[in-house]
């Protein structure tokens, strides 16, 4: 079972970054577009975000004050929020306008991320809800907001073409 922990604590973003960028490959030019698009703006966006949370919020990991011994070695810095769970929903976030399939498979992948980051001993349950609400609001109002006006832009347009 300690196993199957670390892989999903360490490993399993992986997996849904090569699900992203396969569907990403199979899509149309102009999907393609959008979704580059979005995605270089909402993940960076997404990732500031956190960074700046994290400065307002310090929850120390679990093996840091308490009994835990952890599956996987992390460094005894701030758990808040995770950085694992946090990627993983906005990759899920970024697919999901576009496929609801995919959009789900990966949101239950970034699920599964951030269980097993609190079973191998490295975060709190409130790392990774922040994670998840972290990246899915400022997803959606990168989303609903800001990418309608940049797929407008004269510079996108330059870019990219019509």
């Amino acid at each position: 079972m300690e196993i199957l922990i670390i892989f999903g604590a360490k490993y399993l973003i992986a997996v849904l970054i090569i699900i992203a960028v396969v569907y990403f490959f199979r899509q149309s030019w102009e999907i393609k577009k959008e979704l580059a698009v979005f995605s270089l703006i909402s993940l960076p966006i997404v990732y500031v975000v956190a960074k700046i949370s994290s400065l307002f919020f310090y929850n120390a990991r679990p093996f840091v004050n308490e009994n835990v011994i952890p599956l996987i070695i992390h460094a005894a810095d701030n758990g808040f929020p995770s950085d694992h769970t946090l990627l993983s929903v906005a990759i899920a976030c970024a697919v999901y306008p576009y496929s609801k399939k995919i959009g789900a498979i990966l949101f239950a992948l970034a699920l599964l991320v951030g269980y097993s980051r609190i079973l191998a001993g490295v975060h709190h349950v409130a790392d990774i809800m922040g994670s998840f609400i972290i990246a899915a609001v400022v997803s959606f109002l990168m989303y609903k907001f800001i990418l309608p006006k940049v797929l407008k832009s004269d510079v996108f347009k330059k870019f990219v073409g019509n």
